[in-house]
């Protein structure tokens, strides 16, 4: 008998053996540095009680003899031990005129001198910024009266078969106003013109929405499986439309807006009367995002016109960059642009639009206005890219102006800041400051200059350095051109050897709508260290195309999407390999989830000389196959050839390297056809590939553990360890 047939069968098969089971091990080297990278950090947020007055701020320190109350008078005093004698609390709170509460085993107690003597609960803390977010809408801004009755209570609105009916609550008579059509149907409350001599309502045409049908193979509660769907409206497809109709208690007729003012739209909304109760504006957002107006209706005179303009040749990020607030009652308008090529803060007049003053301006964003204080006329930004020498995506704090667009800087430490809080009486603020490498410093400081009172707190991350995690480290490079500065960040494995190779991991998500490399203090990144811990370097970049730069860095993803800035993180990648030369770049995986598992795809259609393995989770493979709103934002409308041409379906005869595809069943997010439609042309095309489905699982499920776990061993196996 020939044995060798039989026993080289018997080698494919055990050659071919899965290692099944691995997850339990997975899970425990995870946690193992999970642990290790979550050592304890102490003050890393400290807990804060202002007096009502100002008078007085309470701050909690953690020591190594334990928590410690500490106190600081903001008007100049240094900061001391709260008590001497630093009794143990649970909870604290600052009280009128240097009042100090603490919350004991024994209940709740007011300090006299250094003993602690019983005292009723103390009320709540005061909201750090309450007296500004009682200004928020200001004294001067008018409430929009939506409701069926009048302000004045004689007018009385309703809806019956089809028709506006108004009711006479003083004459007992009605008359019917207007009547649905084929053009669409009156819905909704009416919105009451301050003095109650007329309305408005929305009409809308309601069109067959996209239905997207599901089923879910194997359900908890059941054997069977379960059908559902949802509506699901995407690019070029039909959409419902809205625009106001004005009616009139006297006898004047009702008044539309007009449809020239407002073509192909995508969304009319924000209905608000001026004070004069003859002015009406909306806001108009043209289908393909390229119009993002303010349209104003003179009732009285019966003329409409756009009162504020703000169009582009690409696209107008409505949903991202605008902000609008009436002032005086509509005599002026906080809004933003991007009109300069940078997103910064606008005064305009809110009679004709035109630009009052430029609030901010410079090579720098407003990234977030958020607070006005209309009684002062100043505005509380969130702004990047501000300081000098700084990453331009740190997030830092400044006060501007409405009358004269002066500028307070309210941070200036070098690193990305948060918990911002004003005292009670407005007269300081904290705000706490770290890079990903520096940990969190808790400071105090004037509200008038910005100027620093003092340091409350330094986190100490002597105990986590002392175990060797390596913190996420910084770096920059110039882009494919040279031109612009491309930031990103490196986590390097725990135990790294210097003298090894290798292979590097790049998370990516490219998605205009934000930056997504993180800038603060988080010793522990998901998903990123999931990689990490299991021997790779690991990697996130923010290249051409996503914001919070400028508008000519912002705006490269027009009609681009399959680019992701790819060429600028291949750049940024070979520069850092001279820091790190461990790096092995001819080792180089990718993976990202949603427009991350498009962008994953794409570098190995695109980029496969560079790229060598990707794991793609839930993409949007085909801005055609996704949500309306999010991709007629980058990809205009109509549906040109740029959606052909920028589908990873169009190009995946183009694979090279190695690819794990996963998708959740029941992704309610992203269809799910658009994974399989790139599987689809995958094997039309001929080419290996690996396929994840997730059975029950929603959107993102790859990163579920055993998704995660799967995806190590698909980079480890296709491109190594360390060697």
């Amino acid at each position: 008998m020939n044995l060798r047939p039989a026993l080289f069968a018997s080698l494919c098969l055990m050659t071919a053996r899965a290692d099944h089971g691995n997850l339990d091990a997975f899970n425990q080297l995870t946690a193992r540095w999970f642990e290790v990278a979550k050592t304890a950090v102490p003050n890393e947020a400290p807990a804060l009680s202002w007096a009502p007055d100002d008078s007085l701020l309470l701050f909690a320190l953690e020591t190594p003899d334990g928590k410690r109350l500490m106190k600081i008078d903001p008007a100049g005093g240094p900061a001391g031990p709260a008590m001497e004698n630093h009794p143990e609390f649970q909870e604290f709170r600052a009280g009128e005129k240097g009042g100090i509460h603490l919350k004991t085993d024994g209940g709740w107690r007011k300090a006299d001198g250094e003993k602690l003597i019983e005292a009723e609960p103390p009320g709540p803390s005061p909201r750090p910024d309450e007296r500004l977010r009682r200004g928020r809408r200001g004294d001067d801004q008018p409430r929009q009266q939506v409701s069926w009755k009048s302000p004045d209570g004689r007018w009385e609105v309703a809806l019956r078969e089809r028709a506006v009916v108004l009711r006479d609550l003083k004459e007992d008579g009605q008359r019917e106003l207007a009547k649905g059509d084929e053009a669409g149907e009156f819905r909704g409350e009416p919105v009451w013109a301050p003095d109650s001599s007329r309305f408005a309502m929305w009409k809308e045409r309601d069109v067959e929405e996209r239905i997207v049908h599901y089923i879910e193979s194997a359900p908890k509660d059941q054997l069977q499986p379960k059908y559902f769907n949802q509506r699901y409206p995407k690019p070029g497809d039909a959409i419902d439309t809205r625009a106001p109709w004005v009616f009139f208690t006297g006898s004047d007729e009702p008044l539309p807006a007009d449809p020239k003012l407002i073509e192909n739209p995508f969304e009319c909304d924000k209905l608000a009367w001026r004070g004069d109760s003859k002015r009406l504006t909306f806001e108009f957002i043209e289908r393909g995002f390229g119009k993002h107006n303010v349209i104003e209706i003179d009732s009285a005179a019966r003329t409409q016109r756009v009162l504020v303009r703000e169009e582009s040749d690409t696209f107008v990020f409505a949903y991202g960059n605008s902000f609008r607030r009436d002032l005086k009652n509509g005599e002026e308008i906080l809004w933003i642009s991007e009109r300069d090529g940078w997103k910064h803060l606008y005064l305009l007049d809110g009679r004709d639009g035109s630009v009052k003053r430029q609030l901010t301006k410079g090579e720098w964003i407003v990234r977030e206005v958020v607070q006005v204080d209309e009684a002062k006329r100043e505005v509380l930004l969130r702004i990047s890219g501000s300081h000098p020498g700084q990453d331009p995506y740190f997030i830092h704090y400044a006060r501007v102006s409405l009358d004269t667009g002066s500028l307070v800087t309210l941070t200036d430490a070098d690193g990305t800041h948060d918990k911002f809080e004003r005292s009670p009486g407005g007269n300081y603020y904290t705000c706490r400051w770290s890079r990903v490498n520096h940990a969190p410093v808790t400071e105090l400081r004037r509200w008038d200059d910005g100027k620093r009172v003092a340091v409350l707190a330094e986190a100490d991350d002597s105990k986590l350095r002392a175990t060797g995690w390596p913190l996420p480290e910084p770096f920059v490079a110039k882009d494919r051109d040279g031109k612009f500065d491309i930031h990103g960040i490196v986590c390097l494995p725990p135990e790294f050897d210097p003298a090894k190779k290798y292979p590097v991991i790049e998370n990516i998500y490219a998605g205009p709508q934000d930056s997504f490399v993180p800038k603060a203090w988080n010793p522990w990144m998901p998903p990123k260290h999931e990689i990490a811990v299991h021997g790779f370097i690991v990697v996130q970049i923010d290249g051409k195309g996503t914001a919070n730069r400028s508008r000519a860095f912002h705006h490269f993803c027009y009609k681009n999407l399959k680019d992701a800035g790819l060429p600028d993180r291949i750049a940024w990648l070979k520069e850092a390999a001279k820091k790190w030369p461990q790096m092995d770049l001819g080792r180089v995986g990718i993976f990202g989830g949603s427009a991350g598992g498009q962008s994953a795809l794409g570098a190995l259609l695109f980029h496969g000389d560079f790229y060598k393995a990707a794991a793609a989770d839930c993409g949007c493979h085909d801005n055609r196959m996704d949500k309306i709103w999010w991709n007629e934002q980058w990809m205009d409308w109509p549906v040109g050839p740029e959606y052909a041409d920028n589908s990873n379906v169009t190009h995946a005869k183009n694979l090279k390297g190695a690819l794990l595809l996963t998708v959740g069943e029941v992704d309610t997010n992203v269809d799910p056809a658009s994974t399989y439609q790139v599987i689809h042309a995958l094997i039309a095309a001929d080419k290996d590939f690996e396929f994840l489905p997730m059975t029950g699982r929603n959107h993102g499920s790859g990163e579920e553990r055993y998704g995660q776990r799967r995806r190590v061993d698909f980079f480890r196996h296709h491109l190594g360890g360390p060697r």
